[in-house]
Parts: C-alpha cells; structure tokens; sequence
C-alpha cells in the first residue's frame, strides 16, 4: 500500500474511429516503482473514448493500490482539460466516461491532472499500442467519420461561413478543407538533394520550424472544438513528416496517424545526388523528367505515377473525413499535386510552383467535385 502514486494514462484509435486500445500505469510518487499495469483492445471506438477508457483504467488500478493521493498525467489535452473543469464535455459518448471517472476520483483524497507531452508519457502508450496490436487479427474496421454539416473557422484565410452557396463558383456543400503542411529542415534538404524514400530525421533548425508551425496550428480558430476535439492530423509515414505531425499533435492535444499514399516520390537511383550530380549521370532521362510527367528516374518513380497515388490518398482522405479541417503532413511533391489537383492545372505547376520546408498550404476539395485553393506557401510563422 502506498499514500501517492502518479498514474499515466493513454488511448489511442488506429482511424479515429478505428481499431482501439487503452494503457495505464500507476507508479509510487517516491520512488517511481511501477505498481500496477493496465492495457486492453476496445474494439472500434475514437481516440478519445480509449483516452477516457485508460484514465478509468488508471484510476480503479490506483484505488486497489490503496493510494490516497493521486497525480494523474496524460498527453491527452481533452481529458485534463475537462476532468480539471476547464472545458465542457458536450460529446454524448464521452460524459458517462467522464462521470465513472469522476467517480472514481471522489473516492481518493485529492487527485490532481497535468498535461504532458507524449514522449514523456512512453509508458502508457507502449501499453496502449501493445493493447492495439493485440486486436489487429479481429478484422476490425475503421467506421466512417460522420458527415459535419458546417463548419465555421479561421481568422488570416478570408473566409467565414465554409458551406458552400451557388454562386460565381458554383460549388455547393460542405468542403472538405486540407491543411498542407511540408516537413522541416533535414540534411538532404540542406545541400538540396533528390530525398525520397530515404528515411532521414529533422535536424535541429528542421524541429525548430516544426515547432513554430505547431505553435500557428495550435492556436489556429476551429481546429480544436468547443468541447476539445482536435481536427485530425494525417502524416506520410517516413521519419521527418512523423517528427513534425507529432509536434502539430502535441500542440493540439490529440495523435495523429499515417498513410502511406503521402509519401514523397520515389527517386530511385537519384535518391542522394543533387541536381548537377543527377543530370551529369544520367543527361537525356534528366531533361526527359524535367518536361515530361511519365519519366521515371533509373528505378523511381514518375510524376504521373505520383499523381495516381496522391489522387487515391485525396478520395481517402475526404471518404472518411468528408466536410472537416484535416492537417496534412507531407513533402513537396505530394502537396504539390493535391494543389494541382484543386487548382485543375497540368504537371508544369509542379516545376513552377515553389514550396519551402515547414509551409503551409490551404485547399478544399467540395462534394459536387469543385475545389478551391486559399493559401500557398506560407511562411509566416517561421518569421
């Protein structure tokens, strides 16, 4: 039996919703000994639902330890925020979670909450993804995200009310709006060259900007709700997007997850070289890359090719997210064919439009298969 004990929380959706688990930990306050540990598969629920389920989780397993006091720290900005009494739970499927929960803390003298990042909070999602994991060969499903019908945000992009009338555009709907932002600094990108599939970190200027446009982004009108869920965050799955789609994650207080169909070209043999050293090695195949799409560099990708791909990853994107704010993490060519994709342009704006690391984009794709872009390249927050 021990007086105080810290207890880590943590919940996670593979979908959001999707394939769920919770972990928890309760460690002596003294001595950090780990006292009791909680992981279990949900099924198919939402982020927070498994962010709520490993609180309870955490809170019963400290009750059996006999703790009186308990510090309760959680990457989770939504469940501290609310079970502090800072924000209101208006989301149905959270307040009898909260209410068990709340019960469950009225049985300790006094328990306190406190937000952490992730990384600090290791323990717990180790449990939750192990949790997770678990459940993967009971052939769960993602649901599809529910249809929101309006949506009202942002200040800095000239818009207000994100319905759609018929007017000069034509558009109708509810647009489903793509926050592109490109990845931080990474020593590919300091001496310019071709980086593709190569899995290279940010360096230290690169999670400074990553940091700067997660400060913007967490400060950003609408992209966490009144009763705090965040808008959700999708990432190419290689190293330096990861990096910077966790920094956005933690300034939100959610997670994101990955897609595959965000992943930078394919540069084959040229992976490595700069612009001279490639088109030195290979002359006529570099000039043909330069003006025409279907070129695939030695063992890359082409340009179309990229282009099917992305296509693909944008109709996923809207099926389960259709009419809500997503924050798009990727690279240059990527988010360059989504923009030429809301822009209706041909691929010379892929050699015309230029976009530097860490910036942000802004296009929105509509039901009746308009689209619009807002914003282009912007680097304010790196000033």
């Amino acid at each position: 039996m021990t007086d105080r004990v810290v207890v880590e929380a943590d919940g996670g959706s593979r979908g959001n919703p999707g394939p769920a688990g919770y972990g928890a930990v309760v460690k002596d306050a003294a001595t950090g000994e780990v006292l009791a540990e909680r992981h279990e598969y949900l099924g198919v629920v939402t982020n927070n639902v498994a962010e709520y389920s490993g609180l309870i989780a955490a809170l019963t397993a400290a009750a059996e330890a006999g703790a009186s006091i308990v510090d309760v720290r959680m990457d989770s900005k939504l469940v501290v925020e609310q079970m502090s009494g800072r924000w209101k739970i208006k989301h149905a499927a959270l307040q009898p979670l909260a209410a068990r929960a709340r019960e469950l803390a009225d049985g300790f003298d006094r328990v306190t909450y406190m937000w952490i990042p992730r990384a600090e909070n290791s323990h717990a999602d180790h449990l939750a993804n192990v949790a997770m994991d678990s459940g993967t060969g009971k052939a769960a499903t993602p649901a599809p995200a529910q249809h929101t019908p309006q949506v009202k945000t942002t200040s800095g992009t000239g818009e207000g009310d994100r319905v759609a009338k018929a007017g000069w555009t034509g558009a109708r709907g509810t647009p489903t709006r793509l926050l592109l932002l490109r990845h931080g600094q990474t020593e590919m990108s300091v001496d310019r060259r071709y980086s593709g599939r190569g899995d290279v970190p940010l360096t230290e200027r690169g999670r400074g900007q990553a940091a700067a446009a997660a400060k913007r982004l967490g400060a950003w009108p609408g992209l966490v709700s009144e009763d705090g869920e965040a808008a959700p965050i999708v990432s190419s799955p290689l190293t330096r997007t990861k990096q910077t789609a966790q920094a956005v994650a933690d300034a939100l207080g959610t997670r994101f997850v990955t897609h595959p169909g965000l992943i930078e070209t394919d540069f084959g043999e040229w992976e490595g070289l700069t612009f001279t050293e490639a088109a030195e090695r290979d002359p006529e195949l570099h000039r043909c890359w330069l003006r025409d799409s279907s070129c695939a560099p030695p063992g890359g990708e082409s340009f179309d090719a990229v282009h099917e791909r992305v296509g693909q990853a944008r109709r996923d994107l809207i099926e389960q997210y259709q009419g809500k704010t997503i924050i798009v993490v990727s690279h240059v060519t990527p988010i360059k064919t989504l923009l030429r994709m809301g822009l209706d342009a041909g691929p010379s704006l892929l050699f015309r439009l230029h976009l530097d690391l860490a910036s942000l984009s802004i296009v929105e794709f509509y039901p009746d298969g308009n689209s619009s872009v807002h914003l282009a390249n912007d680097i304010s927050h790196l000033s």
